[in-house]
Order: structure tokens, then sequence, then C-alpha cells
């Protein structure tokens, strides 16, 4: 069963629709980013931009998060109009130096979406893009478009945990040997994965599940595991 829900499907009332089309021009704007230049990152028509900002549709929610991505505002904030419009960075309060010898840096510090979760075992449900549950604080990523999902299942253990955190950068580039979320025939799956000129090869870190082998036209993403938070 899929769970890529459209949000023409949950909020399916005009002022509804207005609302969210008045959050992404206005958040364009203030990127300074014209219809056709976002359109164009967003891989959609100009015409589909104009009637998400018109209000005559609403867009699904990966879409929200690209656009949330290239304007650098929230994808909450797209969604709901609730909370600050732009990723809150905080830094950490200045610490005293215990010696001579010892040097600490500052840290920037961002909270970004947690969304649902991604499952770590055979392919299965995807993940909400559209519903964030609550945020998490990490470092500063330097990806506006960076999110949180929680683990499900064993198939990364035990490096990854059911029950642990990854932090997902869309902006990084991913490359074999990185642990990435794979969507595949629309159905996501937590592995490293190793790539060649056709093929995408999802490999287990835990020796009791089978790799699988998918075609590259088959895959819509792969986005890269930047940060592990640890169930603890």
């Amino acid at each position: 069963m899929s769970f890529l829900v459209s949000l023409q499907d949950i909020y399916d009332v005009p002022s509804m629709k207005t609302d969210i089309g008045d959050r992404i021009k206005k958040a364009r704007e203030n990127k300074d980013i014209d219809q056709a230049t976002l359109a164009r990152k967003v891989h959609i028509a100009t015409r589909t931009l104009q009637r998400w900002e018109k209000g005559e549709q609403v867009p699904a929610g990966d879409y929200l998060m690209q656009i949330a991505r290239w304007t650098g505002v929230r994808p909450g904030w797209v969604l709901t109009g609730e909370g600050d419009m732009y990723l809150r960075t905080d830094t950490a309060p200045n610490i005293l130096r215990l010696n001579t010898d010892s040097v600490f840096r500052k840290v920037s510090l961002v909270e970004i979406p947690l969304l649902s979760s991604v499952p770590a075992g055979r392919t299965a449900a995807i993940f909400h893009p559209e519903h964030v549950e609550r945020y998490v604080t990490v470092d500063n990523l330097n990806d506006p478009g960076a999110f949180a999902l929680v683990v499900r299942g064993a198939s990364m253990s035990p490096r990854i945990e059911d029950g642990d955190i990854v932090v997902v950068s869309p902006q990084r580039e991913a490359r074999s040997g990185d642990i990435c979320v794979v969507r595949v025939n629309e159905e996501d799956v937590l592995k490293m994965v190793k790539m060649d000129t056709d093929h995408i090869h999802l490999i287990p870190l835990n020796s009791e599940f089978d790799p699988l082998t998918v075609r590259k036209r088959d895959v819509t993403f792969v986005w890269k595991v930047v940060r592990v938070i640890k169930n603890l």
C-alpha cells in the first residue's frame, strides 16, 4: 500500500489551496527566482507552477519538498504556514577555554523536519514527504532541503538499528558505497548502494538479508544519508 498521499486528497478546500499557493509565490519572490527558473529546477512545466501559485491545484508533497529546497524555506511552513518561514539557525553558546591548549569552535545548529519512516528491510511503504511529525536539531548541513526519517527494520544493523533516525541530504551527490534512501517503482528502501552503468545494487549491512539489484530507469531518486541519530 502506498502512503504517498496527494495534498489534493488531504486539503480539498479552496482556501487551503490558495494559502499554499500564496506561500509558494512568496517563497519564490523572496528568493528572487522567476516562475520559469523555479519550474525548471523542480522539473515541472511553468504553467503547472502558475496553477499552484493561483491555488488552482495543490502540489504533491515531494514537489513541496523541492520548492522548499530551492527557495530555502521550511517545508512545514509551505504546507501549513505555521512556524518560521526559514530554517532557524542557532549558534551554540560560547564555551570557555579550559586551558591555553584547548580550543573549541562554535557549532551552528539547524532544525530539520522529521518525516515518518523509511524501511530498512524489503522495499515497503513510502514515507510521507508532506507530513512533518516534528523537528530534530542537528549541526548545520548547508542543505535547506535536508530532512530526517525514522528507520524501520533490521537490514542495516548493527550500524543502523530499528528506531534510529537517519538524516538525508538530497543536495549531496550519492556515490557507490554510500548509504542512501532509494525510491524504486514508487517504493522506498534504505540500503548501501553500488552503482554501475545501468543498475543500482541495494546492499544490506545485515548478512541475514539479501541484496537487490534494480534498473536505474526504475529509480526515482537516490538520496544520501549524512547522519545517523541513534535511538538510545
